[in-house]
Parts: C-alpha cells; structure tokens; sequence
C-alpha cells in the first residue's frame, strides 16, 4: 500500500513498528472500510435467515453476571439457530466494542449519548441496602435514603458503572466511601457485607433470596434504581433480531 500510493505508513526500526500521523489515519479508514464489507456481508446472510448467525452480545460485570444465566436458555429456546457470543466487559470497553463494530448490541445502564448508538429501555434495576444480620438495620422491612446520612459504604473500584450511581446517591445523602477497602465485583462486596466489614448498595437482579448472612432491605420512595437497556449502532443490520431479543429481554 505504501507503493501503491507513494506514502510512508509505518516507521520502521530493527526493534518495532510504530505508524506515522498520516499511516494512523489510513488506518483508520482502512478499519472503516472493512466494517462497511463486514455490514455488507451480515445483510446478504440475514436477508437468508434474519434469525441466525453469530450474535455478539456485551454487558458489564454488574449485570452480565446475574443475567446472562437467565437470558441463555430463553434464546437457546426461541433462537436455536442463532450463535450467542457473550462479552463481560466495563461500560466504556462496550460502546467502544459497539462502535468498532466488535458487538452487535450491549445491555447497558441508560442513559448513554452517543449520536452512532440506539438505545432502548428495558427494565428498572431498584437498588437495595445489603446489611449484616448483625447491623443495627438488620430488622428493619425498609429504609429511607435519608437513613444513610453520616454512614461508610463499600462500593466497587473504579470504572464500574455502579461505583457511578453509588456515588450519586451517597453525595445526595451525605454518606461517604469507605476509603480503605474497595471491591471488583459484587459478590466480593456481598462477602464483605457477609463478613461485617460494612454495608453496601445491592442491585435487585443481584439480591440472593437464600442469603441468611446478609439482609437486603428496600428503600421506600424515592427508590435509587439504575435503567438497564439494549444498546445497538443506528446501521444495524439486524433490527428485526434485535426487536425480537427486546421482547426476549423484556418478558
């Protein structure tokens, strides 16, 4: 190609190869390109069997985990000639997944601005607080978020969509981080709660009904919650999969 067009696309040492400015963005055009062959592709297969083929669905850690498991023998069962091929990856990784054109759509909290992106509501994900047995909470059938003034949370490491909305809800009520102990993922922040280290916000999906250890009590109105929703690109080649893994999800 640097023949061909009379331009220098890589510098070249005996140790590495690294892309010039101008090699970047033929590169990125290249990249471009080859998506658009890729779309090209899909439509000619979909238009066979809009059902089939490989699908590439994303979510992040916080959900992926206690979705997916329920979500997999539902489209084993309406989409049996469909390839489902899950990706468990933080927020940003998915909508730049979706946008190199890596995932074919991607359950994520909404909302999310991206002007290349389509999205659509699916469910409300109310929170929980996750107390010890041994917590002065403990007995308690519910709780309002004003409850939480001067209290210490655990909450996830950083770059977890979670930490985001915690966050907010802790700075709305005057509740604080626990500055020595983070987490990067749900269950170990589960064990912590189970162990008496602190307490902790619990998305509904992720609430163990069999957990003796660690009590989960709702919050009466105004309830933090998170929007959970299918992500897509806008060229998608496959809307009439995606209307049907929406009403999937959904029901």
């Amino acid at each position: 190609m640097e023949d061909s067009l009379g331009v220098q696309i890589f510098e070249r040492t005996n140790k590495k190869v690294l892309p010039t400015e101008l090699g970047e963005q033929i590169i990125a055009s290249a990249r471009r390109i080859l998506r658009e062959v890729d779309t090209i592709k899909e439509l000619a297969v979909n238009a066979q069997d809009p059902l089939a083929g490989n699908f590439r669905l994303g979510a992040f850690p916080t959900l992926a985990t206690y979705i997916f498991p329920g979500l997999v023998p539902v489209f084993k069962e309406s989409l049996p000639r469909l390839r489902l091929i899950l990706v468990e990856e933080k927020t940003d990784v998915l909508i730049a997944q979706l946008n190199q054109g890596l995932l074919d759509a991607a359950l994520l909290a909404l909302p999310i601005e991206n002007d290349y992106l389509e999205t659509r509501k699916l469910f409300e994900d109310e929170f929980y607080l996750a107390v010890s047995k041994e917590h002065p909470y403990a007995d308690r059938h519910s709780i309002e978020q004003a409850d939480l003034f001067n209290q210490e949370l655990l909450l996830l490491d950083e770059g977890h969509c979670l930490r985001g909305h915690a966050l907010q809800i802790c700075q709305l009520n005057h509740a604080e981080e626990q500055q020595d102990v983070r987490a990067t993922g749900l269950e170990t922040l589960r064990q912590m709660v189970r162990a008496g280290t602190g307490i902790t916000f619990m998305p509904k999906i992720a609430v163990s009904k069999n957990d003796n250890d660690v009590c989960y009590i709702p919050f009466e109105e105004p309830v933090p919650k998170r929007t959970i929703g299918l992500v897509w690109r806008k060229t998608s080649a496959r809307t009439a999969l995606l209307e049907k893994l929406i009403a999937l999800i959904a029901k």
